[in-house]
């Protein structure tokens, strides 16, 4: 999140908004074919039973042939995309932007091996090096004058930085295809899965169109930059938890008893940060977005005043899809997202009445309608009942809301919501907001028992503090390492105590 945020911060005084809206016209369509093996391959290969080097060979080779196909169809739509937007400079910048199909979908098989083994710190540490070599390189072709190439080709260093790493860490090397049972079932739910995405996708996009078409291109950028901030810390640490939640509790899904408690101890970590979140962005979105974007960008800040509030439900919303994939029914999940889609676009329609704003709250609202009706339906298979789900996150919504209000009125009283003529005076108001709303908000959750909680929120912090050397000792075959017949890095892991 710092990487990209610096890199907003500086491509933005480097590059002009024409070289970004023509990148985000090739990536609003490349995106979802990006997606193809990372939102269903991954998720298909992580919470299988048992795979062995058949049926990885197999998804590899299907997920590359299928990568390649995509490639060239995207690329060939260059120019039906340029006629679309009636501006052909986006032609050559779809043949660029399509390479970042075929390096993508050359990681997706060694990143969920990773993923499967459980070595989330060295995928980590892979995302964070590649993304840094992608802005830095998109920073000095900018720098130099390369205009939106320098987006272009720093959009495709990612996923090719990626894949060199992956396949660095995970030292697989695929067989030739072979025939495999299990081929057929899990591209099944592979599909299942993609398709889930691909139906979000087209939801998370049609607010765009919305805006642009009722209201103009003003309002849409200043809409957009507001969602970028609804969206980014929320995204960013859904995908991180998804990986690992459905991971873990794919191994304990055979004990309903275990497999719940495990749920609930990540419900309660997920509505903790969540609600904090949104009652810290709710009272100094409007500040952030003046301080990084500077003051032309006030109006979107008002706006994410609006959004805010959604970011804690959204938080909650993801973890139904822990559930639905980690129980390998994917395909429940993609029938969920069909009344997803229905609500969402309902509300959206009902939101264009009272302008921007309106579509803004409807994201929010949609999340807080549909996050119990979702965690029901997601634990129908095996049992889960919502009133233990809800007993672990209804004292963080209640303390987010009791704090925010507070806060917001002592801000009211002090003065402290004034508007700043300095870039120090927005900083120190998203300063002491801050620190007025996490002290009202802690406090909060010890008076509605939330304690206990607390305490485990603070061994959770200790156990991801602690120093921990990773020695690689060599690479040797981990199938005790969740059923994974293949050669990929084994690590030791060891405290300095030890």
């Amino acid at each position: 999140m710092a990487i990209q945020m610096l890199a907003t911060v500086v491509l933005a005084r480097l590059l002009t908004p024409r070289d970004f809206g023509l990148v985000a016209m090739v990536t609003t369509f490349s995106l979802l074919f990006v997606n193809f093996g990372l939102n269903g391959i991954t998720e298909a290969v992580i919470q299988q039973k048992w795979i062995d080097r058949t049926l990885a060979s197999n998804l590899f080779w299907i997920n590359l042939g299928i990568g390649s196909l995509l490639t060239l169809a995207f690329a060939s739509a260059g120019s039906l995309i340029a006629r679309f937007y009636s501006e052909p400079l986006v032609a050559p910048i779809a043949i660029g932007i399509s390479a970042t199909i075929a390096f993508t979908s050359a990681s997706v098989l060694h990143l969920a091996l990773l993923k499967r083994a459980m070595l989330f710190t060295a995928v980590a540490k892979n995302d964070m090096v590649a993304k840094g070599i992608s802005v830095v390189l998109s920073i000095v072709l900018g720098w130099m004058g390369w205009g939106y190439w320098a987006l272009v080709v720093g959009a495709c260093v990612l996923p090719l930085s990626t894949a060199v790493g992956a396949w660095i860490l995970c030292r697989w090397l695929p067989d030739r295809p072979r025939y495999s049972s299990e081929t057929g079932s899990m591209v099944l739910f592979a599909l299942n899965t993609y398709g889930r995405f691909s139906l979000n996708y087209v939801t998370r996009n049609t607010d765009n169109l919305l805006v642009g078409w009722r209201f103009g291109s003003q309002s849409l950028g200043m809409y957009k930059k507001a969602y970028d901030l609804f969206a980014l810390a929320s995204s960013q640490i859904a995908t991180s938890t998804t990986v690992v939640a459905v991971a873990a509790l794919s191994r304990v899904r055979e004990d309903r008893d275990l497999y719940c408690r495990y749920l609930v101890g990540a419900l309660a970590v997920m509505a903790f940060l969540g609600m904090g979140l949104s009652g810290v962005l709710t009272l100094t979105g409007t500040e952030v977005i003046r301080l990084i974007l500077g003051p032309k960008w006030a109006p979107a800040g008002y706006l994410f005043t609006f959004f805010g509030p959604g970011i804690g439900a959204q938080f909650l919303y993801c973890t139904q899809g822990w559930i639905h994939l980690s129980i390998g029914r994917a395909d429940r999940w993609f029938r969920w997202s069909i009344l997803e889609l229905f609500v969402t676009y309902l509300l959206f329609f009902l939101g264009l009445h009272w302008g921007v704003r309106g579509i803004a709250v409807a994201w929010g609202l949609s999340f807080w309608i549909l996050t119990i009706p979702a965690l029901s339906y997601a634990g129908t298979p095996i049992g889960l009942r919502v009133a233990p789900m809800l007993a672990a996150v209804w004292r963080f919504i209640v303390a987010s809301l009791l704090a925010g209000s507070i806060s917001a009125f002592i801000a009211i009283k002090l003065g402290v919501l004034a508007v700043a003529s300095s870039a120090f005076g927005a900083a120190l108001r998203i300063a002491l907001l801050s620190l007025f709303f996490v002290c009202l908000y802690l406090l909060a959750i010890i008076l509605l028992g939330g304690y206990s909680t607390l305490l485990n929120m603070l061994k959770l912090l200790r156990e991801m503090l602690t120093k921990v050397t990773v020695e690689q000792v060599g690479v040797i075959s981990i199938s005790e390492a969740g059923g994974l017949v293949a050669d990929i890095p084994q690590f030791h892991l060891h405290s300095d105590a030890e």
